[in-house]
């Protein structure tokens, strides 16, 4: 038996445990997560209102469904058990840990009360067990999220949605209550440089002009007359939609609805104001882009606001042991081999970009890797595998969750889901493992 460890049940160990589980011979893959709850981003870190994007977990039930797959959730490597220990038990061991930690700004005021980092105010409207008591201050009038990818948009169009237009998503109801009484009028999404650096997709985009209480808003002097040339034909096709979806929100009226939303350009965060701790202002300096890059002109303003969320991009967290590159944040790798017998996949291997087919294509690269390391060197002897893991996790009180035990905790979640909703998650380990009693 050749005995294979994935560690991390997200999109990228999914796609890697689906291509080993059926082309390795003889193979039993062991999917570890330390939440009780597999599929990882697709659950904790896609839109709560992206419902189609979420069906990817479909496919992903099929593979845990395998009589060669086993899912081991809330297991932590690296506290539970370690990365050395995982080793010595399995023939192959591969990290798709992501990247959960948030990039800093770095500016005077980010200690503020009311100052969120995107992945842990995503991590909070989702769910995740890790953001369960975070309680963002959204007692504000104005909001600034500083970036101009996905991520941003996402958070933009959670906050200026409508309680009823979020009753078919999976946002947790306090999620869903807190933003639904917030005073919020003015949310600015600020990219340091210009409409045709920015990173958003135009589906993402294109989503604020069919909004019930957001008017989406652009400044036509932000925005170029033609694009310059030598640009690829592709990018240029996709500068030139997000574009045209800019242009149609030049002509909005800022009064027509009761939320306005700035998309705004050419401008980087220099300082968070506060008042007895808590954010009152964010400062920033316009910038000119020159050769694709953002360059400061030394004129400032700022914006009232009393929540600021940077968008600005994500980190990993090295486990014990692990070769880690900390200027990076992304473990250490050559094209996903980390060591003999261990890989690495998805944002941990390459850093937070890309979405999930993007992990698809990476994952089967590495995969197709392991693959070919397996067949040019056979393992000599068989390790303990599962079998010693579960001695030492069972030595050491840690409580399992199977992929059947997961099944209880989901239909316990879609059975207490209200207003149509799909389900309604519960957001604490204990909660989840009790249900399991």
């Amino acid at each position: 038996m050749i005995n294979i460890a994935i560690v991390g049940s997200g999109p990228s160990g999914c796609y890697i445990a689906d291509m080993l589980s059926k082309k390795v011979a003889d193979a039993q893959v062991d999917i570890f997560d330390r939440l009780p709850t597999p599929f990882g981003l697709v659950r904790a870190g896609v839109a709560p209102d992206h419902q189609g994007t979420k069906n990817i977990v479909r496919q992903f039930e099929r593979t845990f469904e395998r009589d060669n797959v086993r899912f081991v959730g809330n297991v932590n490597i690296g506290q539970d058990l370690s990365y050395e220990e995982l080793k010595a038990s399995y023939d192959v061991v591969a990290l798709t840990i992501g990247a959960l930690c948030d990039r800093k700004l770095g500016i005077p005021g980010e200690e503020l009360t009311g100052v969120y980092g995107s992945g842990e105010f995503v991590a909070w409207y989702n769910g995740h067990p890790d953001k369960a008591d975070l309680a963002p201050n959204l007692n504000s009038r104005g909001i600034a999220i500083i970036g101009n990818g996905n991520v941003a948009l996402d958070i933009a169009r959670v906050l200026a949605k409508s309680s009823a237009e979020m009753d078919s998503s999976d946002i947790t109801a306090a999620a869903q209550q807190s933003i639904a009484a917030s005073p919020v009028q003015d949310i600015y999404l600020i990219g340091r440089r210009g409409p045709l650096e920015a990173s958003f997709t135009n589906a993402e985009l294109s989503e604020f002009g069919e909004l019930e209480r957001c008017v989406a808003l652009v400044d036509p002097a932000q925005l170029p007359d033609s694009l310059p040339e030598g640009l690829d034909p592709k990018a240029a096709r996709t500068i030139e939609k997000n574009l045209d979806t800019l242009r149609s929100y030049t002509s909005n009226d800022a009064d027509s609805k009761p939320v306005r939303l700035h998309l705004m350009f050419c401008a980087s965060p220099l300082e968070i104001l506060g008042d007895n701790g808590k954010v009152s202002s964010l400062r920033l300096e316009k910038n000119q882009v020159v050769d694709g890059r953002a360059q400061p002109t030394g004129e400032t303003f700022e914006l009232e606001v009393q929540t600021v969320i940077p968008a600005i991009g994500y980190r990993s967290e090295a486990i014990d042991g692990m070769p880690f590159d900390q200027q990076r944040g992304i473990i250490q790798n050559q094209d996903g081999v980390v060591e003999p017998g261990v890989y690495t996949a998805g944002w941990c291997k390459r850093g937070p970009q890309g979405v999930i087919p993007a992990n698809r294509s990476d994952s089967m690269a590495v995969a197709k890797q392991i693959i070919a390391d397996l067949e040019a060197n056979p393992p000599a002897g068989e390790r303990g595998g599962y079998g010693t893991i579960d001695s030492l996790l069972q030595q050491r009180g840690v409580k399992q969750v199977s992929f059947e035990q997961w099944q209880v905790i989901n239909q316990a979640e879609v059975a207490r889901a209200e207003n149509g909703k799909p389900r309604e998650k519960f957001n604490r380990i204990d909660e989840m493992l009790a249900l399991l009693d």
